[in-house]
This record gives structure tokens, sequence and C-alpha cells, in this order.
């Protein structure tokens, strides 16, 4: 057994596919949890300043929990010129629902209370039994022509400003080095948002003009802001995320010669930009991604997440039989059965399993299949994160 090392140092061992002292941890929750989690701790619940970059009292929880990794996000740091609002606008930092982390996230807030990203996704809050969530209501390019897109307010990359981030690093690091990845976004995800889904899709496969070109400008702008970000702070950023829904949990969603054709080349030009700084990549897709693995190793993938044992062909022991050796796993803690529904000892077993078997030789960061839902009962949250369980 190793003596105690930094977050930071434990992550980088492990994505080197070296056995560090423990395994590292990650935490990816709704905002319900965030907040019953710090009501249940009997932490002190602060209010941020639209000056603030991050919710200190999340922060705190993270610490509280020994969480190895912390997440920067592109939209902590857009600062768009008036002409970007409506009369009547506001900015709404900290009540985005989509968040996960103690990041802000940009939100154009209409007058009529509608929320609209940076990226002009329309939205509406939607009441659920445990909590809320947004809900696309309108897709701003759904019978878009070419000249459409092209005339689209596209955000700017000038529109960004990373000037705050060495600063804002230093406060995440002030008791020790936590290892850090950058958000750096989506381009399928982010474009059929845009248009609907079966429209799309649909587009897609019959006349890809259209999709092609909104796919296009999201990775133009995407290209520039990462490559600002990485110039200005290469030296501490650990890895580079970026994420795309493209599968369900029995296939993919286009067929893997449509993926190949239309969704990689893009992706691989932003995987490239990243390379070149010498990052490491992580890469979100849910559900049964297992025919696009080999590609994503060869593109640079090193961390794929979110590990959904349940979908077809992603069983944690054959992902590590067959790709363990170039590739690691973060994720894998069922949170659509175990985590809401089991005992805190159930969820323990599944934490230790998961180490067992994707932790083998390091190459395992665990954390939830996907962001910790508002159902799940704090003690399986609590058990989740014992530092007692974390050993190989």
């Amino acid at each position: 057994m190793q003596n105690e090392i930094s977050p930071r140092e434990r992550a980088n061992l492990t994505l080197n596919h070296i056995i560090p002292d423990r395994v590292p941890v990650d935490f990816l929750a709704t905002v319900e949890v965030w907040e019953k989690m710090i009501a249940y701790l009997g932490m002190e619940s602060q209010n941020p300043s639209d000056s603030d970059y991050f919710d200190k009292s999340w922060e705190a929880l993270l610490r509280k929990y020994k969480v190895d990794c912390r997440i920067l996000s592109y939209d902590q740091f857009f600062q768009p010129p008036d002409s970007f609002f409506e009369k009547g606008d506001s900015i709404g930092w900290w009540d985005a629902l989509s968040r996960s982390t103690p990041n802000r996230m940009f939100r154009r807030v209409a007058k009529d209370g509608d929320i609209f990203d940076l990226w002009g996704h329309h939205m509406r809050v939607i009441e659920n039994p445990t909590g809320a969530y947004e809900e696309i209501v309108q897709f701003p390019l759904r019978d878009a022509s070419p000249s459409d897109v092209q005339n689209y307010p596209w955000p700017k990359p000038d529109w960004w400003n990373f000037d705050p981030l060495p600063d804002v690093i230093a406060q995440l690091d002030a008791n020790e080095p936590n290892h850090l990845r950058f958000r750096a976004g989506s381009i399928f995800e982010v474009a059929w948002q845009l248009c609907g889904m079966e429209k799309f899709l649909m587009d897609l496969a019959l006349d890809p003009q259209v999709p092609l070109l909104i796919m296009d400008h999201l990775t133009d702008i995407t290209a520039e802001v990462l490559k600002r970000v990485l110039e200005e702070n290469n030296e501490r950023l650990d890895m580079v995320y970026f994420y795309d829904d493209v599968a369900t949990e029995n296939s993919l969603m286009i067929s893997k010669a449509m993926w190949k054709q239309f969704v990689q080349p893009r992706h691989a030009r932003l995987f490239d930009i990243v390379k070149k700084f010498n990052k490491k990549i992580m890469y979100h897709c849910d559900g049964s991604i297992y025919p696009l693995i080999p590609d994503l190793i060869e593109m640079g993938v090193d961390l794929l997440n979110p590990i959904q044992v349940d979908a077809k062909n992603m069983e944690d022991w054959r992902l590590k039989d067959e790709f363990g050796d170039k590739l690691c796993f973060h994720g894998g803690i069922d949170n659509i059965h175990t985590l809401p529904f089991g005992t805190p000892q159930n969820v323990q077993n599944e934490v230790k399993d998961r180490i067992q078997v994707l932790g083998r030789n390091g190459g395992y960061i665990a954390a939830s299949t996907h962001h910790i839902q508002s159902n799940t009962p704090p003690e399986n949250v609590g058990a989740m994160y014992d530092i007692k369980i974390r050993q190989y």
C-alpha cells in the first residue's frame, strides 16, 4: 500500500494503468441530490453570487467525501455582449437544473420565464415527483434552410473570457491539487437538440446538408474555444471531456457507417487539438456504445464514461477483458436500480465489485453511471463514498 497521495496524482496514476493507493472517485448529481446531501450532512449551504464561478458549499461536499476529480466547463466562462440579449432578459447562473457539479452554468432567462442556453436551446422547467428538469420546448432550426443555419445567431469564440480560470483553479487547489478536466461540449447531441431528434435523424439519412452544416458550426466554435483554453491553461488542466449520446441500451442510434461518415470526423478534429497539447481525453456516451469502442480508442480516447453495465455488451468484465489495457473506465455504479432502490450494503457491494473488475491493474474512476438522481436516498450516496470501500 502506498502512502497517501494527492487526488491529482491518484487519478493520473490510474489513467496510466498504474494502481494508486486507492481507487479515485468522482461525484456527479442532480441539483436536488446536492442540496439533499448538504442538509443530510448538516453542512452550511451558501448562496453564491454572480461573480462566483462555483458553489463553495457544493465544493465543500466534494472535499467531505474526498472526491478526486473536478470539472471546469466552457459555459462557466461565457460572457456575451449586450446584443446577445433581448429586452427584459437576465442571466441565471445558478438556477440551471442541468447543473451536476459545483460550477455555475450560463442561462439566458426571458422575461416570461423561459430559459435559453448559449446555443439557443429553448427550455422550460418541468416538475417531476422528486424534483424538476429543463425540457426543450421549441427547436429553432427544425425547418432551417442552409442559409438559415448560416445566419443563425451562433455564439462567437470572442464571447468567452478565460482570464478568471487560473484563479478558479487556485481556489479549487487550495487544499490539495485535484484532477482537473475541462468540459468542452457536444456536437451530435447539441445539433439534434436544435432541430428535434426525429427531424435531425431523418435529414441525416435522406438529405444531410443542414445537419452537417449545424455540426460544422458547432465543431468550428468548439475547436476555437478549446484551443484558447488549452493555450492559456495548458500546464494545469489534466484532461478534456466530450459528451455525445449516440447509443440506446440495445444498439447505436445511427448506423456505425453513418457515425463514421458524419460524426467521427468532427470529433477527430477536436480530439487532435487535445492530443497536440498532450492531454488525455474523456468521452461520455450512455447505453451500448460497444461497437464504437475500438474506433474511439484509435481516435485517442483514454477514459470512457459512464459504463452502463446493463446495456448490451457493456458488462464490466467484457470491457475490461477486451479493452482494459488500452482504455480506462469512469462510472459503472448503477443509478437506475442500485443507488435509488438498493440498500446501503447493496451499494457498497456493487462498488467493491466494480473496483475488483474495472480497477484491475488500475484504469478505473468510480462514479455513478450518470448523475445521481433525485430519488436516491442520502444513505445510499453516503455508502457509495465511504472511504473504507475504496481499497483495491
